[in-house]
């Protein structure tokens, strides 16, 4: 494990080999994070979906490998139980300040190389309270392609484009509100808030391409920086995917206009 510290102050773990079953897709996560108060923001294997693990980069088609963890959704025939899934591996690391850059390969349960990664997770001090900043750049390992999906792509209606950078936010009565004022789940806003109580808001900018915002509140609260939202995506190789996505982690409840100076 490692720890991230702001101005002295810790506020997150990097859990970079859990030992999870494979139908959970094991993969390196931040949990706890906290605010500089000490609030804890981040959920792990939470028992309506136990393969939510904190903050963490996801994907439940990798090839037709699931990495995202949990039932697979297959098209005409829903969520099913299959043999299917994948894990993230981590590998050798750099310091950097506030934090650390590392390699990382995504892989089947036959320990086939699906994407090789390049990742960057460090803190740093912000108004408000603090920010992380994760990048991470998908590659594909050999000359072939690589096509990754979602359940919505593989014919799941209603906005369930997910996949990518995911964030499982703590339980209680939560509120997602972008700069638009319109529905935050599906936007392209530049960026998206997420306050959960009165005890935190966490604020996401980074979309890029054609991604769109995936937020859920009431059931479960958490947001994801969806990839393949509508459409399947191709990494080719030599040319990875790569996206930076910043997350203001701040105590106490954010109106729009508070965030809006911020962001």
């Amino acid at each position: 494990m490692t720890e991230l510290n702001v101005d002295g102050t810790r506020v997150a773990t990097y859990v970079d080999a859990p030992e999870l079953d494979i139908r959970l897709a094991p993969r390196p996560y931040l949990h706890p994070v906290r605010t500089l108060g000490g609030t804890v923001v981040t959920d792990e294997l939470p028992q309506d979906h136990p393969w939510h693990l904190g903050v963490s980069v996801t994907m439940q088609d990798v090839d037709g490998v699931n990495v995202w963890g949990g039932r697979t959704y297959v098209r005409d025939q829903g969520y099913i139980w299959r043999d299917d899934h994948g894990r993230v591996i981590a590998g050798s690391r750099t310091p950097l300040p506030g934090g650390f850059a590392e390699d990382l390969r995504w892989v089947d349960a036959g320990g086939r190389l699906l994407l090789r990664e390049q990742r960057s997770v460090t803190a740093r001090p912000a108004p408000r309270g603090w920010r992380l900043f994760f990048r991470y750049a998908l590659g594909a390992p050999t000359q072939s392609e690589v096509t990754i999906g979602s359940p919505a792509t593989n014919g799941r209606t209603g906005g369930a484009g997910y996949g990518g950078f995911f964030w499982r936010a703590t339980e209680g009565e939560a509120m997602a509100f972008t700069p638009s004022g319109g529905d935050p789940h599906g936007s392209t806003d530049p960026w998206l808030a997420l306050s959960v109580e009165d005890a935190y808001t966490l604020v996401f900018t980074g979309l890029d391409g054609d991604d769109r915002w995936f937020a859920r509140t009431g059931d479960y609260n958490g947001v994801c920086a969806a990839l393949a939202w509508e459409d399947t995506l191709t990494i080719k190789p030599g040319v990875p995917l790569t996206r930076e996505i910043t997350v203001l982690v701040a105590d106490g409840r954010l109106t729009r206009d508070e965030v809006a100076a911020v962001v």
